[in-house]
């Protein structure tokens, strides 16, 4: 799926690239990559997953990927449905959602990690993936399989596992929810009750007068009559704060921070139940 600019990123779309993404069936993943406008460094940029909502990929989806490109970072965003879009395989991501249990969706973002670590323009063990509503709880289940070279989850308005124990090996984790969310807040609490039982390092907050997708500037017109509990719709002072938070703990665990290797998976092991 191509999708043109909105007027409010025009400026960024001569450093956006349509991609296709291999996938082990020998088929491909339609994908955007929104890129800095100038040379790489020495090294590779650090990039980023960028996983779309429910709906499927939207020009907001694009905006927030040039908001990354425009801070010195390579990233991608996949169509997560590019197999075919039909309500069969809505149900099968959905419930992969619910269920935090690995298939389709989650082998399909670990492909998509593959090809980014391995372009030259990018440092592969500098990465890390954040989600919207659906894709935030994509974003968080896929960074509990503890994927090479992810240091950062960002979840907003995703959906959270029940069980701790599947986010035993999960990278730090910044989130956002939004108290107004009468369907998903709960998660917020959630996540933050999980991570600090299991002693990873995370930033979770819940905004007082947001509701859902509080942090994108898209009209959900039709959302916002169906879906009446999430109170859809963008609130500047918290998707600020809320991308000001995010920038800064991504910088701070992939950017700047080094990570051992396999010290995550090493420390998964000695999680309390």
């Amino acid at each position: 799926m191509r999708l043109s600019a909105t007027p409010h990123v025009m400026m960024k779309v001569m450093m956006r690239q349509d991609a296709d993404i291999p996938l082990p069936d020998g088929s491909f993943l339609a994908a955007t990559v929104a890129l800095p406008d100038k040379p790489a460094p020495a090294g590779g940029w650090p990039a980023v997953m960028v996983l779309h909502e429910g709906g499927g990929m939207t020009p907001d989806t694009l905006a927030a990927a040039d908001r990354f490109a425009a801070r010195g970072w390579v990233a991608v965003a996949p169509y997560l449905f590019s197999h075919g879009v039909t309500i069969a395989s809505w149900a099968r991501a959905m419930r992969e959602v619910f269920t935090a249990k690995s298939g389709q969706v989650i082998a399909d973002i670990d492909a998509t990690r593959t090809w980014l670590a391995g372009r030259d323009d990018v440092n592969g063990e500098r990465l890390g993936v954040i989600g919207f509503s659906m894709g935030g709880g994509f974003a968080i289940s896929y960074a509990a399989t503890n994927p090479p070279g992810v240091r950062a989850a960002s979840v907003n308005y995703g959906l959270v596992p029940k069980n701790k124990q599947v986010l035993r090996a999960v990278c730090p984790v910044i989130g956002s929810f939004g108290r107004r969310d009468l369907a998903v807040r709960a998660h917020g609490v959630r996540l933050e009750q999980h991570l600090t039982v299991l002693g990873i390092e995370h930033d979770v907050k819940i905004y007082p007068g947001a509701g859902h997708t509080f942090m994108t500037e898209g009209s959900h017109p039709i959302a916002k009559i169906l879906l009446f509990p999430l109170h859809f719709g963008y609130i500047q002072p918290a998707a600020d704060d809320a991308w000001e938070r995010t920038f800064a703990f991504f910088d701070r665990h992939i950017t700047t921070k080094h990570v051992e290797p396999k010290a995550r998976a090493e420390k998964a092991t000695q999680q309390p139940n």
